[in-house]
């Protein structure tokens, strides 16, 4: 009696580890990786992962096990990011931008049993490793040296471990926990199951039409939602993935150049810098499409972006680490609606809500609720926060379900936007950003977006500074194109807004405006860090 055939490499994937498994199966020969001039294809890649889950559970790595991976962008950083949680454990990518307080606090708080990371960031962390109890060994990718307390393993040790058999693992089962940037207090954990990382990788590689013949630069850092996902969605239709770890913004043109990059996605930060190079003709020779995430675009770099890559569609994203993507704009949109967030992706139910729980009217601002298999299990070891951001939606929302005695979790993104009567929404604010003057409430980004379309700055920040009889008045800090004009940006917004939306001072900076680590721009560390230092009466205008 013959054989029966084994489809299993061909069915839909189900665990995170799933994704470069199956993409050995289907496409082995086909690139997965590229750094610099090294390639790795995606049967070299799963004989990684599958070698080091082996060597995790050789030294003793246990089921739901905190893994930290601390390392920049490198082919052991996602060979980790894969074999932590196919070895049962969890997932924890670490920003390689953290200084070594903040990179302990992560460790402390995930309570991390393992840490990999590199010999040089062994060093960065020195004596403060020992402030983490529940750390128990380290997995260098160099030089392995010996620690107080801990068991050292050697990467290339731990590959040569016999071939073990991998933990039954269920889709619900924690598989990572991405961090927060921590700008308004100290990072805390987003639990991610597998379902929640695969799911997103099928609806973002679907209306983003993801192949094969794709090439995707991470340019992103990997502990950033967005950036993990150019792995994830990448792997599941066997495309390649560039690393790059950047320090100017043109060594992402030239890698786009140089490896004819298909899709990029980035956040507005990065693609305001890039739109005042001069692009290179090969850098968008086989650019498919680029991405927004993290932020509003501004209508200016937007512009420049469509001017410079004119063939490749544009797609304006919106999400957060709660539910990392939530919304997309198709790029039939963006002439049409350039400042809006579009329309839930696939798999994902989107609404605006009252404060009381009913849904707002058309163009209403109210905050945005999502709900579907995209949303966090909550934060880790923080169930008062949890319990404030996932909620259940108000009874009646969800047709089908009032007989379940399961309740399902949407979260509540703390995100105002409207819904305009087509259905598309508008990103209004962070509420806890919300800008309250003379009786209004602003947001800090309608402001910026009025800066930037002086055409004066390259980067601004809005931010609202207490006032004695306004409650607050608006403050910019931006970055001049050529000469910091104080006089003629007012009299831009004085044309552009109302009275009570133009800045009532404006702080040039002679240095990029601060960022978090992944990226955006940073408007507390700013605010926090004007509020220290002797205001300069020569940098504010008339208030």
């Amino acid at each position: 009696m013959p054989h029966a055939p084994d489809f299993s490499e061909s069915l839909p994937p189900v665990l995170l580890h799933d994704l470069p498994a199956r993409a050995a199966a289907l496409w082995p020969g086909q690139r997965a990786l590229t750094l610099a001039d090294h390639h790795i294809t995606y049967l070299e890649l799963q004989a990684q992962i599958s070698g080091l889950a082996s060597g995790l559970l050789a030294s003793g790595l246990r089921p739901g096990e905190r893994v930290a991976v601390f390392l920049e962008k490198r082919v052991e950083a996602v060979v980790a990011s894969f074999a932590a949680p196919a070895a049962g454990g969890v997932l924890v990518p670490v920003n390689p931008l953290l200084k070594p307080a903040q990179v302990v606090h992560i460790l402390q708080d995930s309570g991390a049993r393992v840490l990999v990371t590199s010999s040089s960031r062994l060093t960065q962390l020195g004596a403060l490793l020992a402030e983490c109890s529940d750390l128990r060994q380290v997995v260098v990718c160099d030089e392995a040296a010996a620690l107080p307390g801990l068991a050292v393993h050697a990467w290339a040790g731990l590959l040569k471990a016999p071939a073990a058999a991998l933990p039954d693992r269920l889709e619900s089962d924690v598989a990572a926990i991405l961090y927060t940037s921590g700008s308004t207090g100290r990072p805390k954990g987003v639990v991610l199951s597998h379902r929640n990382l695969v799911a997103g990788a099928i609806s973002v590689a679907g209306y983003l039409n993801n192949c094969a013949s794709d090439t995707l630069l991470a340019a992103l850092p990997l502990s950033f939602d967005a950036g993990f996902s150019q792995l994830t969605t990448a792997f599941l239709v066997g495309a390649r993935v560039v690393l790059l770890n950047y320090l100017l913004p043109r060594d992402v043109l030239q890698a786009m150049a140089k490896e004819q990059v298909t899709g990029l996605t980035a956040v507005p930060p990065l693609y305001m810098q890039l739109a005042a190079l001069d692009w290179p003709a090969d850098a968008t020779r086989s650019l498919r499409y680029w991405a927004n995430t993290g932020g509003r675009m501004p209508g200016a770099t937007l512009q420049r972006l469509r001017e410079c890559a004119p063939e490749a569609a544009p797609f304006l994203m919106y999400g957060l680490t709660e539910a990392f993507r939530s919304t997309f704009l198709p790029p039939s949109e963006v002439d049409r609606r350039p400042d809006s967030m579009g329309r839930a992706i696939p798999n994902v139910d989107i609404r605006v809500l009252r404060d009381d729980g009913t849904e707002c009217s058309a163009d209403e601002p109210g905050e945005l609720v999502h709900r579907g298999p995209l949303v966090a299990q909550g934060y880790w070891n923080r169930p008062e926060e949890t319990a404030q951001r996932f909620r259940p939606l108000p009874p009646g929302l969800v047709a089908g379900r009032e007989g379940l005695a399961a309740v399902e979790m949407a979260v509540f993104s703390g995100d105002t936007v409207r819904r305009d009567a087509d259905g598309f929404l508008y990103f209004v604010g962070r509420r806890d950003e919300m800008i309250k003057t003379s009786g209004y409430r602003v947001s800090p980004t309608e402001v910026e977006e009025a800066v930037h379309a002086s055409g004066l700055v390259r980067e601004v920040l809005a931010v609202g500074v207490a006032h004695e009889t306004l409650g607050q008045v608006i403050h910019v800090a931006a970055v001049a194109v050529d000469i910091a004009d104080t006089a003629a940006l007012l009299a831009h917004c004085r044309a552009q807004l109302p009275g009570y939306m133009v800045p009532t001072a404006v702080h040039w900076s002679p240095e990029p405006l601060p960022r978090n680590p992944n990226g955006k721009l940073d408007r507390p560390r700013w605010k926090a860090d004007w509020e220290r230092s002797p205001h300069s009466p020569e940098n504010q205008g008339p208030t």
